[in-house]
């Protein structure tokens, strides 16, 4: 899948006072700056680093449904996906926009059984979900492993190519993008308010609102305005395969995946995701662990993820890796996003915490940010996510650490 962005159209820095300043360049924070700017806002975006530098560019671009259970994170979910078809008509096609849909796979009557219960939950909530017996799968997916017990095909799951997807929505919002600026401070007047922001050049930025977008780092963003999120980088490697035919035609994982997805653990979780592309590379996840920002190449994860996609693939045993990427998922502990003001400090806005949902959910914050913003009712009940439901306590593995 390609990676190279456009040119970004930016305005020229200091020009004027803008309405919002958001901070992280990501899919979030590009869907942040574009539904602001369609609101009448004028908007000036801030990164340390490049355009879907963190979590965006180490994404597989999953816009899913499938994996969510019944609840407020699936209503949002649902909000997206209809948001994300909208967009595919606006955005190049180099964003590679595909609805492709998704395959759940069950290895036993066990494990086929719950994830009826799950689909029939998620139906009732306006999911589409259709049950494939055992001798039906093939039809969908030619190459998958004999002796499955049965799975569920779910239409609406859909990817993008996520790093394109920001710097397109960024294009398009007309937003000032100031990338290599990283944030030192949230300054606030005397009252509480927010009043801008400050870089580690010593620029102040002035603005009366700022959206916390900065994805991992949302929890030392947060910190910096006195408020506490306990936003944690939850690990995860993806497998890239060399190009190939369209050998895995949807998005295909084994049924162990929905609880990895859903478990608070901190301890290292391997189920087995396998996905093609348009470019022709197979995507192979999905790991889960919380160990700060630790980089370091893991041999047995990856030894663990090639099992599990060969098992559920046995056509890719000869099939070269070419590659290996990591990233964090920003973490929050009830698995919900923090999505709105942050009533500790006035104007003060937060869009973090998506975990590994953050690409699928973009078009959905962004437009509950742009309707929190200009004070409108937002399409989709927004208490769920509300910044301050944690307790003012620190985060015992906090990643600053």
């Amino acid at each position: 899948m390609p990676t190279r962005t456009p040119s970004l159209v930016t305005r020229t820095p200091g020009s004027r006072t803008p309405d919002v300043i958001v901070i992280g360049a990501g899919v979030v924070g590009a869907a942040c700056a574009y539904y602001a700017a369609r609101a009448g806002l004028s908007v000036t975006v801030v990164d340390r680093g490049p355009v879907a530098g963190g979590t965006t560019g180490a994404g597989e671009g999953n816009l899913l449904v499938s994996d969510k259970e019944p609840g407020a994170e699936l209503h949002l979910a649902l909000h997206s996906n209809a948001l994300w078809r909208e967009l595919a008509g606006e955005l190049p096609s180099a964003v590679e926009f595909e609805t492709k849909g998704g395959v759940v796979v069950a290895s036993d009557e066990t494990r086929l059984t719950a994830l009826r219960t799950f689909a029939a939950a998620q139906a009732d909530a306006g999911v589409e979900a259709r049950e494939i017996p055992a001798d039906r799968l093939h039809d969908l997916e030619p190459h998958l492993a004999d002796g499955m017990a049965g799975g569920f095909h779910y239409p609406q799951d859909a990817q993008v190519q996520p790093a394109l997807a920001a710097a397109h929505l960024l294009r398009a919002s007309g937003a000032e993008v100031r990338c290599g600026e990283e944030i030192t401070a949230v300054r606030t007047a005397a009252d509480g308010s927010v009043r801008g922001v400050t870089t580690a050049s010593g620029t102040c930025l002035d603005a009366p609102q700022v959206v916390n977008a900065a994805g991992t780092w949302g929890g030392e963003v947060a910190r910096m305005a006195g408020v506490h999120l306990p936003v944690l980088p939850r690990r995860g490697y993806v497998l890239v395969t060399e190009p190939l035919p369209r050998v895995v035609r949807h998005k295909v994982y084994a049924a162990d995946y929905v609880a990895d997805v859903a478990s608070g653990s901190a301890a290292l979780q391997t189920s087995a995701v396998v996905e093609g592309t348009p470019a022709g590379p197979v995507l192979i996840g999905a790991s889960r662990e919380r160990v700060g920002f630790d980089r370091t190449l893991s041999v047995e994860v990856l030894r663990r993820l090639a099992a599990r996609a060969t098992a559920l693939f046995p056509v890719l045993a000869g099939v070269r890796a070419m590659r290996t990427y990591a990233g964090f998922r920003p973490y929050l502990p009830d698995h919900l996003p923090a999505i709105g003001p942050d009533p500790r400090v006035p104007g003060l806005l937060h869009a973090c915490g998506h975990e590994g949902a953050g690409i699928g959910l973009a078009p959905a914050t962004g437009v509950l940010i742009g309707a929190a913003l200009t004070g409108k009712q937002p399409p989709v009940d927004a208490t769920p996510f509300r910044p301050d439901r944690f307790p003012d306590s620190p985060c015992p593995d906090s990643p600053g650490a």
